[in-house]
């Protein structure tokens, strides 16, 4: 059975373009949950894998989809999305159980995926005794915010 990769992504374009995309989800969200089974755009070939499961969005959040995907990000399939419609987007993805957290920004045809290595993780250390994380001095209940930050601090260096 497939670990659960978390997808967060924000679409960026014009307001009719990204009713569009909205439209495109919310046709996949209707045809997996008839089918019981992932979803790819039609424009998007089969055999490339990526298939989006589980996709919700809040109500008022035009462009911002969530999702699931098998093991890793689908980012491949979001950046053909994306030049298909011609618009940027902020991926955000995770899997912590196989130490997967970045992410892949598309802005002007570019693609940057900023994301946590082996060495990250192990910044952090977990006390079963006091069932928390220790992360630079400080104490804290999830590895959440540990993890953000510490891809904050790897994107502000890749920044010019």
């Amino acid at each position: 059975m497939a670990n659960w990769c978390s997808n967060t992504v924000v679409f960026e374009g014009k307001p009719e373009t990204i009713t569009a995309i909205q439209e495109l989800f919310q046709s996949m969200k209707e045809k997996e949950e008839k089918s019981e089974e992932g979803q790819l755009p039609k424009f998007i070939s089969k055999d490339n894998g990526g298939y989006f499961f589980n996709i919700y969005w809040n109500d008022g959040d035009e462009g911002q989809f969530q999702y699931e995907t098998k093991w890793s990000p689908n980012m491949e399939i979001i950046q053909k999305i994306a030049e298909h419609y011609e618009v940027n987007f902020t991926h955000d993805y995770e899997e912590i159980g196989n130490l997967v957290y970045g992410r892949a920004t598309f802005y002007d045809k570019l693609l940057t995926d900023v994301y946590l290595e082996d060495v990250d993780f192990e910044q952090y250390e977990f006390d079963e005794e006091t069932d928390t994380y220790h992360f630079e001095g400080n104490a804290y209940e999830s590895d959440y915010e540990i993890l953000e930050n510490l891809l904050e601090r790897k994107i502000k260096n890749q920044q010019p």
